[in-house]
């Protein structure tokens, strides 16, 4: 095999694509520190056990493992930033008031998450601890929205849903671990026959109202139909009116509900959300409330968040134009150097064109010149 062949689902970013997704990255953390959102870089590397604890088998599916050479434990290439970031809040910050923390790093999954997508995500998420109530879940959605309106995504929507409907239906249920992955498997994929099947022995309320979720999409309408055909059970409706709430506060967008929708990691506890652009195959960002997932951390705080794909999301939007460059000559000369250097200085790009490449053109869009005129160096329109 030739040696330039890299794994399937694993690619070289090239010039202008790298430039675009750096843009975005830029754009998009400053978006978060405008909200005063801290920025952490968590390792790529941890011990396994704590990338894995409290994640739920999906991220440990989707997680590379290898031996640490040094102490002989087992090691993972963490596979979603959301774990570590609760590890900082918990042990390392331990605040007692709110914490928000954003963060951006490539993330590797054993399998890519969809046909043509990556394995090696460029992961950018924010995450705010230590706050129970809605105001937060309002916060993180908000930012999520104005992440993507930075990107210049246009006419985004958004899907919610809430994590403690499955939870209420199911208490009491003794369910052991690889039949409860079918059933949230099931309404995922709104498979009413499966899940009619993996359902046959529970309690008629419990099947029923399982059986219900999967029909319960669509707009705010939804809420109300949930309402009547749901067991009336008191975390039903206190994640309806979650829900209720959210939808009345969100920015001005395209609003779905999929009560059915169980996507993602398992630490997820109540609101979650999805958020989706025309010519994306899948949602460009998830997120939602984790309240449990720094309990293994020693802290169980409130937490919501999101996070995206910078590698997916620059396939959807508009290229950007290229910052126009300055042209200039390679000289042995102290004033033309001093000249250069003064330009960069102000943020100009000055593109030095070396001894026998003067035909040659690069990638940057190059609308001056520098000249040499009457002893001194100046810059020119290009002809």
């Amino acid at each position: 095999m030739s040696a330039w062949v890299l794994p399937d689902h694993i690619a070289d970013v090239l010039p202008s694509e790298a430039r675009h997704i750096e843009e975005l990255r830029r754009d998009l953390l400053d978006t978060a520190r405008s909200y005063g959102y801290e920025l952490v870089m968590p390792p790529l590397l941890e011990h396994l056990e704590s990338l894995l604890t409290g994640a739920g088998s999906a991220l440990d599916l989707q997680t590379f493992k290898l031996v640490d050479q040094l102490s002989g434990r087992m090691m993972g290439l963490r596979a979603d930033s959301t774990p570590q970031v609760a590890r900082i809040d918990a042990h390392l910050l331990n605040r007692a008031g709110v914490t928000r923390l954003c963060y951006c790093g490539p993330v590797l999954h054993t399998r890519a998450s969809a046909p043509h997508a990556t394995r090696e995500p460029l992961q950018l998420g924010a995450e705010i601890y230590g706050h129970a109530g809605l105001e937060a879940d309002i916060e993180i959605l908000t930012l999520a929205f104005d992440c993507l309106r930075a990107a210049k995504v246009e006419a985004p929507s958004v899907d919610l849903a809430d994590a403690r409907l499955v939870t209420a239906l199911l208490s009491g249920v003794s369910l052991n671990a690889a039949r409860l992955a079918e059933v949230h498997a099931a309404l995922a994929a709104k498979d009413s026959a499966e899940l009619a099947a993996l359902t046959r022995d529970l309690p008629q309320p419990v099947r029923q109202g399982l059986l219900a979720l999967v029909q319960l999409y669509g707009d705010e309408r939804v809420l109300a139909e949930a309402e009547k055909t749901l067991p009336a059970l008191p975390a039903v409706h206190q994640a309806l009116q979650s829900l209720r709430y959210l939808a009345q506060h969100l920015p001005a967008a395209q609003l779905s509900f999929d009560l059915a929708d169980l996507r993602g990691y398992a630490y997820y506890t109540g609101v979650r959300f999805a958020m989706y652009a025309p010519g994306a195959s899948d949602a460009l960002v998830r997120g939602g409330r984790y309240d449990e997932v720094g309990a293994v951390f020693g802290r169980n705080r409130p937490a919501a968040g999101f996070s995206l794909d910078l590698k997916a999301l620059v396939a959807v939007v508009a290229p950007r134009a290229l910052q126009a460059a300055i042209r200039a000559p390679w000289r042995d000369d102290a004033g033309l150097n001093a000249a250069i250097a003064a330009l960069r200085a102000r943020g100009e790009i000055v593109v030095c064109v070396l001894p026998g490449h003067e035909s040659e053109v690069d990638e940057f869009h190059c609308d001056r010149e520098l000249i040499e005129a009457a002893g001194h160096w100046v810059v020119q329109a290009k002809h």
